[in-house]
């Protein structure tokens, strides 16, 4: 009767994780039953035992067995140990190919029971970036984008890219698939898919500031022809998700209404992964690339100053304050091998840490190179 009250609050909670509209999801809920029924095996006649045990052996039963010089049974411990042994095997070889079969990297064999993917089917891609505190959905295979709202067609298996523009957080839709992280400069997938429509909730689960809590959105499993008149309403909208436009929606806000941009600067996605946005900004597969060559020697020395990605006023800037940052020494429409070859010309004299008596100031363009310092060209 104790039990009661308890019951009934419980039974106002979602039970979406264990009625999910995706076969992901829903095989990752088979897995919770598993686990849950392989331990409960240990665990109620472990309970049941201690009441049984606490009541037959009370002060007051005089008929019980006393032997107060016993200390070991080979049965008994027998079945204290091997017991467990038997359900942890299992446990470990249930998570063992789950953890194989459900990795949100691996692309989907399968949209739901007896329903495999047809080999001419290709994945609708959909770019994911955790903003403070919002999410931007863009679609570049449609060429929209929206925030805080996005849509897939049911039966077709989507790939998520997914990337953060600060700090980190986990993008989760209960219903569709387990949760995994959005981290800045770094980019991780997830392929899942709808098996039935409806509308479902997503939001971040892992605390990110102030504006956490209403960082949410609605996942909107519909039909092929109830996508296709979503994207149309989108493209309705008219306005363009350039880099500038980027910049404005990356500044923190909260309850960010639902919004939609008609068109997307192409390779904005991975301009936001090689935090690059900004124009100037130097990308992070420029900064590896030359690193990959042996660097540029000492006149790639002010190029790797203090650098303030997160900044207010100072990202992707050469000079702020009098500082210097990090910034583009290339063009981006020219191929990685021209760009990086140096222009001749005379040294000027540089400053910077390790350098002796400056005695001019950087300039903030990228100084020439002499031939002793040229980086070797690509293979």
């Amino acid at each position: 009767m104790l039990a009661l009250p308890a019951f009934a609050a419980l039974c106002g909670c979602n039970m979406i994780v264990l009625d999910p509209a995706g076969d992901v999801a829903r095989q990752q809920g088979d897995l919770v039953i598993a686990s849950v029924l392989l331990m409960l095996l240990i665990i109620i006649p472990v309970m049941a035992l201690i009441v049984l045990f606490a009541w037959r052996y009370r002060a007051t039963n005089t008929e019980a067995t006393y032997e107060p010089d016993w200390d070991h049974s080979t049965s008994l411990e027998l079945v204290i140990w091997a017991a467990p042994l038997l359900i942890i095997i299992c446990l470990g070889a249930i998570t063992w190919t789950s953890t194989h079969l459900l990795d949100p990297y691996r692309p989907l064999s399968r949209t739901g029971p007896n329903q495999p993917v047809a080999a001419n089917v290709k994945p609708l891609e959909v770019q994911v970036v955790a903003l403070d505190w919002k999410w931007l959905f863009i679609y570049p295979e449609q060429g929209i984008a929206t925030v805080n709202e996005m849509a897939a067609p049911v039966g077709r298996p989507i790939r998520f890219r997914i990337s953060a523009s600060s700090v980190m957080n986990s993008f989760y839709i209960p219903a569709l698939a387990g949760q995994i992280y959005a981290m800045p400069a770094m980019e991780t997938p997830l392929n899942a898919a709808f098996d039935k429509t409806g509308v479902f909730q997503g939001f971040s689960a892992n605390y990110s500031g102030h504006g956490f809590s209403k960082m949410r959105f609605k996942a909107h499993a519909v039909d092929q022809a109830g996508f296709d008149a979503w994207v149309a309403e989108a493209k309705k909208a008219g306005a363009t998700l350039d880099r500038a436009e980027y910049l404005k929606l990356e500044r923190p806000s909260e309850g960010e209404p639902v919004r939609h941009y008609a068109s997307v600067e192409t390779g904005l996605f991975d301009r936001v992964t090689n935090m690059c946005v900004e124009p100037g900004k130097m990308c992070m597969h420029q900064m590896m690339a030359l690193d990959a060559q042996g660097g540029m020697g000492k006149a790639g020395l002010y190029n790797v100053r203090q650098l303030a990605y997160d900044k207010t006023g100072a990202r992707g800037t050469h000079s702020h304050d009098g500082k210097s940052f990090v910034g583009e020494i290339c063009d981006e429409d020219k191929p990685l091998m021209a760009r990086m070859q140096p222009k001749p010309g005379k040294l000027a004299p540089l400053t910077g840490a390790g350098l002796t008596m400056p005695s001019a100031k950087p300039t903030p363009t990228a100084p020439s190179v002499a031939s002793e310092t040229r980086p070797r060209p690509l293979s």
